[in-house]
């Protein structure tokens, strides 16, 4: 018998981490809305950590208050269409938020570690996703001192307002006082979004007090200062004024995002859609996907009526939440075999639904959340091997799902009736961005015009292995006859590689093309973060980030590496 979603967490060990959450469990953050603006105040808990041994002071955080905020997000786009404005401000004097809780860090694996910063990540990416399809915008109330990750979280905003109160700063302080980098962000965005000087970045990131003040302002570090007897009116007016600049509705009804129905048991995770297969002696996971069972509704006010339960959305939440919690909670398991199930033409008529709905604000969000779990899909740091058999269904935004593979295997069968098919439809052609903001076939095609119009005729065609073989859309197309051979000795041949030299290479070869500030933070800040978090002037016995709060001073070797 398998468990609930409410039930999982009591008969998981320690270690289990549920993405699940609501407003009414919320223990850091407050969400009121007022007219077009939401306002998530930030009030952490300081015995509310996710795991023993720590104190969140100076609303500093740890993976629990992010979990609160991506749920925080994620509802306001859904459940509350009316806001435009989403205003980050604290509920703590003289302190908007220290960012990441260094004892957290220092304590935590260097998975832990590295997994926290990527998901601190994509909900900052977000943020920013949000902004730019959405009608959404931010704006990072700073009524006292901005910190690290509280200063990263700040720059994924529109705008920054800080308190000029003559003691509240703004700071990247990870260098100088932790031996590390600012693990969301921040150097990144400093340079691509705010266009700070390079000089300028490289003495406020190498100065623990920060900057305030005029100062700040003149290097572009925030959009303006407010003394504090007019902080909150001006809040108010910046938030109304970026408001204006939306096309969200005013007058919609929102969507419930209602729980996830998900079983847990010894053989994986069990959801309406997505069915995850866990072989933990082959180290492997198969995801799952299934069509819907029938035809989707076409009209809005039936796909409106659906709500939370519409497929394209329902799927896309199962799935999201699959990731993060194989990401999180299974870590030996290092490949992931993607498959899917059921009708090609109900997920060809939901992606009709999709295309021809797509300015209206529910469905704009429903393919925003695609967009960003297929993106989720792409960064995570496991080996991706897409399976196309009888009775799959990769058609339109399933096919997607295939093209985040770093390989794709489709069966050649010689009964017609029986050979699997893929399906193109309009949303292949940009609708899902990459973290590059490519499509994935143009970043597979390395933008080749020539290639994507073909592709672009062959819209709808059911195309069978020797077809989809011959346009490039698989990697290889094996018989009947070698089908479970050739499977099998890929497999096994990729469970006897060097996972770190695997994360590596993935992540080098899934993106081709032109680099995006995402791409960079997942390519270039990620991986040296990644690299500077196992070595001993960090997390040695006396690395800055063990020392820190000892009152001993850190111990470097001195080599440049």
């Amino acid at each position: 018998m398998g468990l609930t979603a409410e039930e999982s967490v009591q008969h998981q060990s320690a270690t289990f981490v549920d993405y699940q959450t609501h407003p009414d469990r919320y223990a850091h953050w407050r969400l009121t809305i007022e007219g077009p603006v939401a306002t998530l105040t930030l009030d952490v808990k300081e015995t509310g950590g996710l795991r023993p041994g720590y104190a969140l002071k100076l609303n500093s955080y740890d993976l629990g208050v992010d979990i609160e905020l991506h749920d925080a997000l994620q509802r306001i786009r859904f459940e509350h269409p009316e806001v435009r404005t989403v205003v980050m401000t604290s509920a703590k004097e003289r302190i908007f938020c220290s960012g990441a809780n260094i004892f957290m860090l220092g304590q935590s694996s260097h998975a832990w570690k590295v997994n926290f910063c990527k998901f601190t990540n994509e909900t900052r990416n977000g943020i920013e996703d949000a902004s730019r399809h959405s009608g959404l915008k931010f704006l990072a109330a700073c009524n006292g001192t901005t910190a690290g990750g509280g200063y990263e979280l700040a720059l994924a905003c529109d705008e920054i307002l800080l308190v000029d109160d003559r003691s509240s700063a703004v700071s990247l302080p990870e260098v100088p006082m932790l031996g590390v980098l600012p693990g969301t962000g921040g150097l990144t965005r400093l340079i691509d979004k705010r266009k700070v000087r390079h000089d300028h970045a490289d003495i406020f990131c190498t100065t623990t007090e920060g900057i305030r003040g005029q100062r700040a302002k003149d290097w572009r570090l925030v959009d303006d200062l407010v003394k504090p007897a007019q902080f909150a009116e001006q809040s108010k007016r910046r938030a109304v004024a970026l408001a204006a600049l939306s096309d969200r509705p005013n007058d919609a009804a929102g969507i419930t995002l209602t729980p996830l129905a998900r079983v847990i048991d010894e053989h994986g995770y069990h959801y309406e859609y997505v069915e995850v297969h866990i072989d933990r002696s082959a180290r492997r996971a198969t995801i799952t996907v299934k069509a819907p069972r029938q035809t989707p509704p076409q009209d809005i006010a039936p796909i409106l009526t659906h709500g939370a339960r519409w497929w394209p959305l329902q799927m896309a939440r199962e799935l999201d939440d699959t990731l993060l919690m194989l990401r999180t909670n299974e870590l030996d398991i290092g490949t992931w075999l993607l498959k899917t199930q059921g009708n090609a033409e109900c997920v060809l008529a939901a992606d009709a639904a999709l295309m021809q709905h797509q300015s209206h604000w529910f469905v704009r969000e429903v393919i925003g959340m695609l967009r960003r779990t297929l993106a989720r899909l792409e960064v995570s740091s496991r080996t991706l091997f897409a399976l196309i058999e009888p009775g799959s269904c990769f058609a339109g935004t399933l096919l997607e799902f295939a093209l985040a593979a770093d390989r794709i295997y489709m069966l050649h069968a010689e009964d017609e009736v029986q050979s699997p098919h893929l399906y193109l439809s309009p949303l292949n052609f940009g609708c899902y961005e990459m973290v590059t903001h490519l499509s994935r076939l143009a970043s597979r095609f390395h933008q080749e015009d020539a290639h994507l119009n073909a592709l672009q005729a062959r819209q709808g065609h059911a195309l069978n292995a020797t077809e989809a073989l011959a346009l490039g859309l698989v990697t290889s197309a094996p018989d009947e006859l070698d089908w479970d051979d050739e499977i099998r000795m890929a497999l096994e041949e990729r469970a006897s590689q060097s996972p770190d030299a695997l994360t590596g290479m993935e992540a080098n070869l899934r993106f081709s093309g032109q680099e995006s500030m995402e791409s960079r933070i997942f390519g270039r800040l990620s991986a040296w973060q990644n690299w500077i978090f196992v070595r001993p002037n960090a997390v040695g016995e006396l690395g800055a980030l063990k020392v820190y709060g000892t009152g001993n001073k850190a111990k470097f070797n001195w080599e440049r590496v």
